[in-house]
């Protein structure tokens, strides 16, 4: 969801009311709740014809719905795919029609990273990569940054090569949580792990433990290394990206936090950036960059990450295409 689409959520639960809008939060991930949480916050005025367009849309929407559908399980996939991505959306389905109940592994999203290192501190690396796999990728790459540096490899050699859960293994899980697995035996084994997902959590590690662990991998299987590279997205292959995509993701990007992330940039994706903007536009980028003074690389990488969610998230909706060398596909 952009921006404006968390405003306008943020408004419709604000007209609500405090009790029905908290009974919408209880359905909500935790990040959903954070960047709705954070939308209510930060509004203030809003003029009655955008809240009129609002009621309206939402009025409209619901109308159209209706309430009875002719398939339940599969009215229930198109609306949270719709909603939510596929991605977030399969693991859901999974819960919801299958019968999973993965709430000790769940309440960890919740958790701040450090207080999820501390729990999985000394757990079998095994251990931690199957609960990590359902975390989101920045979620984890935070988790592991908390770890020693080969602990942090020997989880991430294990996401790489981890090929699903079986139920048995999601029992394991929560009793390493002290919660209890409803269903555990009824449910299909969960495709969670493997190269894909190990690529989108060193994508979020930043650069210097990004090399440390690819070092890593390579050094056990050349291949697998080789193919997490092929999945991996970095700031640098924004180069990559055709002017149409390119347009795509500025429109989506805050100038202030374009700004910082092209502090870390290489002059060629500047000069992309510039080429794809308005002249007026990319000289008062050129502007702010140059009066802009030091900032921390640490600055750079979060702003350059919050980026490459961006990139994926209009990946995932096909709004650009990512190219690689060969048939590889980025995402």
């Amino acid at each position: 969801m952009d921006d404006k689409g968390v405003e306008d959520a943020a408004i419709l639960l604000m007209s609500l009311g405090e009790e029905e809008a908290a009974e919408v939060f209880k359905h909500l991930e935790p990040k959903e709740v954070q960047h709705l949480g954070e939308a209510i916050a930060r509004m203030r005025a809003v003029t009655k014809e955008r809240i009129g367009n609002v009621l309206d849309r939402f009025a409209k929407e619901s109308t159209e719905m209706g309430v009875l559908v002719a398939d339940n399980d599969e009215y229930i996939k198109a609306v949270l795919r719709k909603a939510l991505g596929d991605d977030k959306a399969n693991l859901l389905i999974d819960r919801i029609i299958q019968g999973s109940d993965v709430t000790g592994i769940e309440s960890l999203k919740w958790m701040d990273a450090g207080s999820v290192a501390e729990l999985l501190r000394n757990e079998h690396p095994q251990i931690v990569a199957a609960i990590l796999v359902h975390l989101d990728p920045d979620q984890s790459s935070s988790v592991l940054k908390f770890f020693p540096e080969r602990q942090r490899n020997e989880v991430m050699v294990r996401i790489a090569t981890l090929d699903g859960i079986q139920p048995s293994a999601l029992k394991d899980l929560n009793e390493v949580l002290s919660r209890v697995l409803a269903g555990g035996q009824q449910i299909r084994k969960s495709s969670l792990g493997g190269v894909k997902p190990a690529a989108e959590i060193i994508n979020m590690m930043g650069s210097s433990i990004e090399t440390s662990v690819l070092d890593y991998i390579r050094e056990a299987d050349g291949d697998l290394a080789q193919r997490i590279m092929d999945n991996m997205f970095t700031f640098d292959d924004l180069i990559k990206l055709d002017d149409k995509g390119f347009q795509s993701l500025l429109k989506e990007v805050q100038t202030e936090s374009l700004i910082i992330a092209l502090k870390g940039a290489s002059p060629e994706i500047r000069e992309k950036v510039f080429k794809n903007m308005s002249s007026r536009a990319a000289e008062t980028l050129r502007e702010d960059l140059e009066s802009r003074g030091p900032v921390k690389l640490s600055e750079v990488e979060a702003e350059q990450k919050e980026l490459l969610k961006i990139v994926r998230r209009l990946a995932d909706e096909g709004q650009i295409v990512m190219g690689g060398g060969g048939d590889d596909e980025y995402v």
